[in-house]
């Protein structure tokens, strides 16, 4: 009778709404994002570059493995503390990271190597090797995370990811924060590999282009610097309210190095001139806030900062010029995510109540533009 009433009590706690088409959905991405990542790193490389070719041009299978490259995935791991937000059921996850420690490390590392000669360029006939190393990696690293998921407690399910549908609950993850001891799986997977892998991806691209040609361009500098301004917090919605699955670790282990960069790869094959009058007038400017916020900018407009995201992105692609679609892949990739995200987010902060009166749902304008409508805004 009592394992009775524990089954009934755990159908009731599933939820039924679903995200990314669904079932549909959660079976189509897992084969057509890796399918994407690897088209898209071929054609960067390809004279052409172009995303209109038909059909595409593939590489050949030798190139898509190289036994170093699983070699160098296995190289990302440190840890340190940093606190992280309540959970629902009261209690404070410790994130076992310091992600800018990381990085200056990694950097000086870097470094290190080429005043010893490695040839960091070397990267760039690494990439689908890699690429194709962090993708089986990512079905791996989720297929553990949805089998451990059944064994843990259920205020550490994911709201949106515990459907009872297996192929959705893999794709989009069942546990919110799974760790290993005090190692937190998804926190490390979001700021370490891929963020940082990032970074050293368009690195070894200006390496690249410094063999190739003695001297990294204006526009490569530009990519590289602009991207490595780039920061992600512990406050994201990937963090707090997605599950940990298939859909984040492949986001972070591959999507996020491999497709990011894709602007410093196109560039070693394809320079462009870019003179300085022209790399002046690239500049970024976003906004981030953590209060609710009535007046401003967001007392006009419900996502400012998403505005000034889209700005930072298209900074990253102007570089590559206006001969090809391809660098301007990530501006279209964003614009998709940012307004599915704001949906997504929309609908959470209807619930959210401030001194016990609730919000209701915002009649302001829903685009990054301004309007003239009021609107109460947590970000």
């Amino acid at each position: 009778m009592k394992q009775s009433s524990q089954s009934t009590k755990r159908r009731s706690s599933q939820t039924s709404e679903r995200e990314f088409g669904g079932t549909l959905g959660a079976t189509c991405i897992p084969i057509f994002l890796p399918l994407l990542v690897l088209y898209l790193l071929s054609i960067s490389r390809s004279p052409g570059a172009s995303v209109l070719q038909w059909p595409p041009r593939l590489p050949p299978t030798s190139a898509l493995w190289d036994p170093l490259a699983p070699a160098l995935l296995l190289g990302w791991f440190s840890l340190h503390v940093s606190e992280g937000l309540v959970l629902k059921n009261g209690t404070r996850l410790k994130y076992p990271i310091n992600g800018f420690h990381a990085l200056c490390v990694s950097v000086g590392l870097l470094l290190l190597l080429l005043w010893l000669g490695a040839p960091l360029g070397s990267l760039f006939e690494l990439l689908l090797p890699l690429a194709v190393c962090a993708t089986g990696t990512s079905f791996l690293l989720s297929f553990y995370l949805y089998i451990r998921s059944f064994w843990a407690p259920h205020h550490a399910l994911s709201p949106g990811g515990n459907t009872g549908n297996p192929l959705y609950d893999f794709f989009i993850g069942r546990e919110l924060n799974p760790r290993i001891g005090n190692f937190d799986l998804k926190y490390f997977c979001e700021l370490r590999p891929g963020l940082i892998g990032w970074v050293v991806i368009n690195l070894g691209m200006l390496m690249k282009e410094v063999e190739l040609r003695d001297s990294p361009s204006l526009a490569m500098i530009l990519v590289n610097s602009f991207q490595l301004l780039y920061e992600a917090v512990l406050t994201t919605m990937d963090i707090v309210h997605d599950g940990f699955g298939f859909m984040l670790v492949f986001g972070d282990l591959a999507w996020v190095p491999f497709t990011y960069s894709l602007q410093a790869s196109f560039l070693v094959i394809h320079p462009q001139e870019l003179g300085a009058a022209a790399a002046t007038g690239i500049t970024i400017a976003t906004a981030t806030g953590k209060r609710l916020l009535v007046s401003g900018w967001w007392g006009l407009v419900r996502h400012p900062n998403y505005l000034g995201d889209l700005l930072m992105a298209l900074a990253w692609s102007l570089p590559c010029g206006f001969s090809h679609l391809l660098p301007y892949f990530y501006v279209v990739y964003f614009t998709v995510l940012l307004v599915h995200r704001e949906a997504r987010d929309g609908e959470g902060q209807c619930s959210r109540q401030v001194n016990g009166l609730a919000l209701g749902c915002p009649t302001a304008n829903a685009s990054p533009l301004p309007d003239s409508s009021p609107y109460l805004y947590f970000e």
